[in-house]
């Protein structure tokens, strides 16, 4: 095949069949500079570039009435039998409402406090704490009330869910941030949040963007079930296998109880002060490095310094947290692979080393050793130590065969969710760019 760099023709390339040529486009190089960036049919507003037939507006005129919940601690309303969800803060997220974790009032506290009862299509946005997070009130929520939120009440000049959308965008939130006070709590005044502004799209397209983006999150939180319900089973399955309460097929030989000091040693990892800290160097592994199971490395620190060739990482190591300011966190692990090489861990973390790494490494993720760290845990020191970790014990299998047919099967299951957690991860990532595109009209839909 000839080099197209070395043709004889002269003069532009055709296009190829059913490529796409804007004429604007492929002339804009000789454009005034403003008018270069303004594509045709578009516009430039105090929001960017948007569609010639698509308006500004502040929400105060997208809705018509906005108002705070009831203000007053909404505990003096909440009763044991009570059966109307009273919601606050904490029970909303993106686009969606964890109703099932409200507290209830009863239904005539509900219709006493007529101004912050909440309908169908209503949207609320959190004030105090995450402020600007906003969710749709949805049907089955109709007539429920609410406490120190904003409330949009609902028209039929705009598509709830597609402000809901606009206001959990980027550029949504980003006015909140601009107008947000306090230190401990962060929080906002409806009187600056009435005059944020927004592109508006004509009502037909707001429908088109919001049921795309709907369709979006109902893929989102469809894996989301799945992840979860798969976790589950893998909890149920160590629950059973690593205690050999169910036993696999053709297997059944003897079980003992065994220190983890008789199958392995733990060793405690390198202590360093800030000025050993460079750009680059020796990568400690500490807390962040270990996300659900698995090694992360979006947070790093390297040192400089002569460490010890014991404390350097070896493919296998069970690298276990074992000491943070969050009790949660003590005991959560992760396995060293080859790609870790060259690095160490730090003081707070611990690795085991053991020929029997595939099977200990899931008795580490189970309630087993989950119950004695819990039990080892000082009462004000979140901490446990090495000689805690070598007393620990687990339920071994006598035959080495036993205990690999076992690790398989749970490391097969971990490998099945990675990968929904992967798929998971990229369905979040296109909605995220459909929303950059769609609201802003980069995007058209109708």
């Amino acid at each position: 095949m000839s080099d197209p760099r070395n043709s004889s023709k002269s003069g532009p390339t055709a296009p190829k069949p059913g490529a796409f040529m804007d004429v604007r486009e492929a002339n804009a190089k000789y454009l005034p500079t403003a008018e270069r960036q303004i594509p045709k049919g578009y516009k430039q507003t105090e929001v960017g570039v948007i569609p010639e037939d698509w308006e500004v507006k502040r929400l105060k005129a997208i809705s018509p009435s906005q108002s705070v919940g009831l203000v007053i601690n909404p505990s003096t309303y909440v009763e044991d039998d009570g059966t109307v969800p009273m919601l606050v803060g904490s029970n909303i997220f993106p686009n969606k409402i964890s109703w099932e974790s409200a507290r209830r009032i009863s239904e005539i506290s509900n219709q006493a406090l007529p101004a912050s009862r909440l309908f169908a299509n209503d949207l609320v946005t959190v004030r105090v704490g995450d402020p600007g997070i906003t969710a749709v009130i949805p049907r089955e929520l109709d007539g429920c009330n609410c406490a120190s939120v904003m409330i949009i009440r609902h028209h039929a000049r705009f598509n709830s869910q597609w402000l809901c959308y606009v206001m959990n965008s980027k550029a949504g939130l980003s006015q909140i941030a601009d107008v947000q006070y306090g230190t401990a709590q962060k929080q906002f005044n409806i009187s600056d949040a009435i005059n944020f502004i927004y592109a508006v799209p004509p009502r037909a397209e707001q429908d088109a963007i919001a049921e795309v983006l709907s369709d979006a999150d109902a893929l989102i939180e469809a894996l989301e079930q799945l992840v979860a319900k798969k976790r589950q089973l893998k909890q149920g399955a160590m629950q059973e296998l690593l205690t050999g309460k169910r036993r696999l097929p053709g297997f059944n030989g003897e079980w003992e109880i065994k220190l983890l000091g008789e199958i392995g040693e733990s060793i405690i990892g390198l202590t360093y002060s800030p000025n050993d800290v460079r750009a680059d160097g020796v990568l400690v592994l500490r807390s962040s490095n270990v996300q659900d199971g698995a090694l992360s490395f979006q947070d790093n620190v390297y040192v400089e310094l002569e460490i010890s060739e014991r404390i350097m990482v070896r493919a296998s190591d069970i690298l276990i947290c074992v000491r943070n300011g969050s009790r949660d966190l003590i005991g959560k692990c992760a396995k060293i692979d080859d790609g870790c090489k060259g690095m160490t861990f730090g003081a707070f973390m611990s690795v085991f080393r053991t020929p029997f790494h595939n099977f200990v490494f899931h008795q580490f993720q189970s309630n087993v050793i989950k119950r004695q760290i819990n039990e080892h845990l000082g009462a004000t020191i979140n901490q446990i130590t090495n000689k805690s970790l070598n007393s620990f014990q687990i339920p071994f299998p006598k035959d080495e065969a036993e205990q690999t047919a076992i690790a398989q099967i749970l490391t097969d299951m971990d490998a099945e969710i990675a990968e929904l957690e992967s798929k998971l991860a990229k369905a979040r990532a296109i909605k995220q760019g459909m929303m950059q595109q769609l609201l802003t009209g980069k995007i058209r839909l109708v």
